[in-house]
């Protein structure tokens, strides 16, 4: 619940507050957005599979968000462009992760269809 609850109090955040991300700073807020993200779809898939964790969802959410932002400061650091690994690996991940939900919601549906059916 406190996951569905985030979720829409942060679109709704996002949509009626004007505010614009300086350049220098945008690869850092997409990667931390990205793994947030993840952390969300990972949220999402743990509570279909009723694994959810209010601690694993919390720390997941921070941790890969600072370690991303860290990476990539680290790579600017060296002259290399980390920003794209982590956006290949958390996009793997958010989509691995709507699979799950994807077929979650397919099969609710096919039952809810199969019962009027039967009727």
């Amino acid at each position: 619940m406190l996951l569905i609850i985030a979720g829409v109090l942060g679109i709704l955040l996002g949509i009626f507050v004007n505010f614009t991300i300086p350049v220098g700073i945008s690869a850092y807020v997409g990667v931390a957005i990205l793994a947030g993200l993840d952390s969300i779809f990972g949220g999402f898939a743990a509570i279909i599979n009723k694994k959810f964790s209010n601690k694993i969802f919390a720390t997941g959410l921070f941790g890969n968000a600072v370690l991303a932002v860290f990476l990539v400061y680290i790579g600017k650091l060296i002259g290399l462009d980390l920003t794209l690994a982590a956006v290949v690996a958390f996009g793997v991940r958010i989509f691995g992760n709507l699979a799950t939900i994807r077929r979650f919601v397919l099969d609710v549906v096919e039952k809810k269809l199969n019962k009027r059916t039967a009727k």
